[in-house]
């Protein structure tokens, strides 16, 4: 019967510590191996948290599985800053294109409830209400409004 280790870790860098060291130990599965294969799969998401999944089968063959980051780290990267704001109804630390916006949902469509891209776009400017961005120099809650209205049907 497979084993399973799911993990959020930080991409590209993934040790032998916590959190995975220590729940790969009792599997009997060549760590090294696995924390190998990790940062290889994970280089793409380089300075962001990454989720994975890695199962562990009774012959200690394992397979990992990446996931997308979360929505607030890619829109954070997107915009070139490292965190979002404290204080987001007051305090923006960045602005993001729409484009951009659009970029996000495509990575996160199959993770999300959204029925099309438009919802998809919507719940990813959402996002960018709670951290602290602007979308092409508006307040998100704005561009919700211009999304609904058809202002941005081009990008759709």
């Amino acid at each position: 019967m497979a084993k399973t280790v799911e993990a959020l870790i930080d991409a590209g860098q993934a040790t032998p510590g916590p959190p995975l060291g220590p729940a790969l130990g009792p599997l009997g599965v060549n760590i090294k191996a696995v924390i190998d294969e990790i940062n290889k799969k994970t280089q793409e998401f380089k300075g962001m948290k990454v989720p994975i999944v890695i199962e562990v089968d009774d012959k200690r063959n394992f397979t990992i599985t990446v996931g997308v980051p979360p929505t607030s780290s890619l829109l954070l990267s997107e915009a070139g800053v490292e965190k979002g704001s404290g204080t987001p109804n007051s305090e923006k630390v960045g602005n993001l294109k729409f484009d951009q916006c659009v970029k996000v949902a495509k990575m996160k469509q199959n993770a999300m409830l959204a029925v099309d891209l438009r919802a998809a776009v919507k719940e990813v400017v959402g996002t960018c209400v709670s951290i602290g961005l602007t979308v092409d120099d508006s307040e998100p809650k704005k561009v919700i409004e211009d999304i609904n209205s058809g202002s941005y049907d081009h990008f759709f």
